[in-house]
């Protein structure tokens, strides 16, 4: 079942789109604005990079502007956005070397309390995290940022990786259970696998 407010954010993207393809002076900024800080940080936490980063977020802006009069409004914006920088970052990933790093991380974690002894123990807890998330799969490491730092819904995340909910699901519950157990925290589900082995 379609969700009103859905629809509602796809049709006013919509004519966002269609105002940047007019030629509207500031629609095109209005959109960067909205949409390029948290891409930004979706494409850095799967790159490692924040140049980089940034690149591909310019990338996938570039092909979103090319796009605008001929934009169909099968989806949010952020979406295909999200969608465009995932497969690039994932190409320019597959041309490196297999391990990536998630160095600045912390940027993410990091809590911006009024406490310094808060806020060294939240950067400790960062790094504990970042070294967790480190040790996950390209594809775990994607999945949970895209359900715990991008605030996307199952379904955008879903299509921005390419996969169906099911399977987006799956990995999902995959990807927390290890995380957990890289942070030393087994969940019963652990100790059984530990069992069977």
């Amino acid at each position: 079942m379609d969700d009103p407010d859905d629809d509602t954010a796809i049709r006013a993207d919509h004519a966002l789109m269609q105002a940047v393809a007019d030629g509207e002076e500031g629609a095109f900024a209005r959109l960067i604005q909205a949409e390029a800080p948290k891409l930004t940080r979706f494409v850095a936490s799967v790159l490692s990079d924040l140049a980089e980063a940034e690149e591909v977020v310019q990338e996938a802006l570039l092909r979103l502007w090319k796009q605008a009069a001929t934009w169909e409004p099968n989806a949010r914006i952020g979406t295909f956005l999200h969608q465009v920088a995932y497969r690039i970052a994932i190409d320019r990933l597959r041309r490196r070397r297999p391990h990536v790093d998630i160095d600045g991380f912390d940027d993410i974690l990091e809590d911006e309390g009024p406490s310094p002894e808060r806020h060294l123990t939240r950067m400790d807890d960062g790094r504990i995290v970042q070294a967790a998330l480190e040790k996950l799969s390209e594809r775990q490491r994607t999945v949970i940022v895209l359900a715990h730092f991008q605030e996307l819904g199952q379904a955008e995340a879903a299509d921005i990786m390419g996969i169906g909910e099911h399977a987006y699901e799956s990995l999902l519950a995959r990807a927390r259970r290890r995380l957990r157990s890289l942070l030393g925290g087994r969940d019963e589900d652990d100790r059984q696998e530990g069992k069977r082995s």
